[in-house]
């Protein structure tokens, strides 16, 4: 890795709201919402996100969705690297692609906390990748 401030989680599938990959946690909820997931895997998953509702902060402008997409930081997420990485061995389990992106320049800032930023995504562009992107509808 790079010595990059911020890193993100993101699928190929596009979010509806953002345009831009989606985040580790709206694909492991697909995955339980489509009954992909087994019981005890879909468990699994509840208890990380539950985990991480408790500890970190949920952004106004997620809870609102506005088109924003969010970022850890590097600095200080240790602990929660920590606690995702069940939910990437079970995108791994699923098959399910994912990504991990390191940046600099995450874009216009509009949230931050102890362990992560909240972006605006305009500026920022998905044409550059090179695999195609799903849109969910």
């Amino acid at each position: 890795m790079l010595d990059c401030k911020y890193m993100r989680i993101q699928g190929r599938e596009l979010a509806r709201n953002t345009m831009h990959g989606k985040g580790v946690f709206s694909m492991c909820w697909q995955l339980v919402q489509n009954d992909v997931m087994d019981e005890e895997d879909a468990d699994l998953f509840r208890e990380i996100d539950d985990w991480f509702a408790e500890h970190l902060p949920f952004p106004p402008q997620c809870r609102n969705q506005e088109p924003v997409i969010c970022w850890f930081k590097t600095e200080n997420t240790e602990e929660m690297m920590k606690m995702i990485r069940p939910a990437l061995w079970l995108l791994e389990r699923y098959n399910h692609p994912y990504f991990l992106v390191y940046t600099n320049t995450p874009g216009e800032i509009v949230y931050e906390d102890q362990y992560q930023v909240a972006t605006m995504t305009e500026g920022l562009l998905v044409e550059d990748l090179q695999e195609p992107w799903d849109v969910e509808t």
